[in-house]
């Protein structure tokens, strides 16, 4: 059996910066990381970690990334919108859910510039959220159905496999991707976390093809090399793990967002912190949305 590494030392990057922290996402125009607060609505910018400063952007805050034309694109509750580089919202793209019991939750942008998004129901009801393709001439695609918690979706660094995660099967699943169309083919399990091991959440690439998974309820993050094999394991101190990405100026930092959401705070009183480790490996350039 390969034997798997756990001696990274974790430090606090930013203490309690979100109560429900998600979707870190280092901003390299301007060397800072950036991260939502999801059901606040709020994107929060750590450029100074010691002071975040809060920029709320709607009643959600899923994803944010870069649009290749400058400034961001946004994942908010029921649709997308566009912000500039100081994280104003400039623009509102229409909506594409109109079921007010069901969200926008993670997502990505594949190596083409599309924009990926899944969503749940807020009651996490299975098999009632989707995930959906925006294109960057603003046409909006569903390419999955019957998704229950959509959370983690990367691509391979030759664009031709996603990997994703739907946290209540507790995989992670690799499709088959057509780069033309945009669309997911055959699906297979990559890897099957033990329900004792947590729920896989947030998703990172790294540049040799190593997957890290945040593991929501596990305390942790484990690395996967390209054969699925388990090859390192980051021990958090706080239970509610909820994504990890790459950043600093040499991408081979991991940020790691926490929740506090439901949790008792006197148990675990640095819940929705944000912590960082030497990976050890760089990190691979997330793509920027093309519209």
């Amino acid at each position: 059996m390969k034997e798997v590494d756990v001696s990274a030392e974790v430090s606090l990057f930013a203490r309690r910066s979100a109560s429900h922290g998600e979707g870190p996402f280092w901003d390299s125009r301007r060397e800072r990381l950036l991260h939502v607060d999801m059901l606040a609505g709020t994107v929060v910018d750590l450029a100074d970690p010691d002071e975040p400063v809060r920029h709320p952007v709607g009643s959600v805050a899923a994803v944010i990334r870069h649009r290749a034309s400058g400034g961001f694109i946004l994942a908010l509750e029921h649709g997308f919108a566009f912000a500039d580089d100081d994280l104003r919202v400039v623009e509102h793209l229409a909506s594409i859910i109109d079921d007010a019991g069901i969200r926008l939750n993670e997502g990505g942008c594949d190596p083409q510039g599309r924009f990926y998004c899944g969503s749940m129901a807020y009651d996490e009801t299975p098999g009632a959220a989707s995930v959906y393709r925006l294109d960057g001439d603003g046409s909006v695609a569903t390419v999955l159905d019957g998704v229950s918690v959509s959370n983690g979706l990367q691509w391979s660094a030759d664009g031709e496999t996603a990997f994703y995660n739907d946290s209540p099967t507790g995989r992670v699943d690799a499709f088959d991707f057509d780069a033309g169309s945009g669309t997911f083919g055959d699906r297979r399990p990559f890897v099957t976390v033990p329900d004792s091991e947590g729920s896989p959440d947030g998703m990172a690439i790294d540049a040799e093809g190593g997957i890290w998974i945040a593991l929501f309820g596990g305390g942790r993050v484990h690395r996967y090399d390209p054969d699925g094999s388990l090859s390192e394991v980051i021990e958090l101190p706080v239970s509610q793990v909820t994504a990890c990405c790459f950043g600093g100026s040499d991408l081979r930092t991991l940020f790691i967002t926490t929740s506090n959401d439901g949790l008792d705070p006197d148990a675990e009183p640095e819940a929705g912190s944000v912590y960082c480790v030497d990976a050890g490996v760089t990190g691979a350039v997330p793509h920027a949305f093309a519209g």
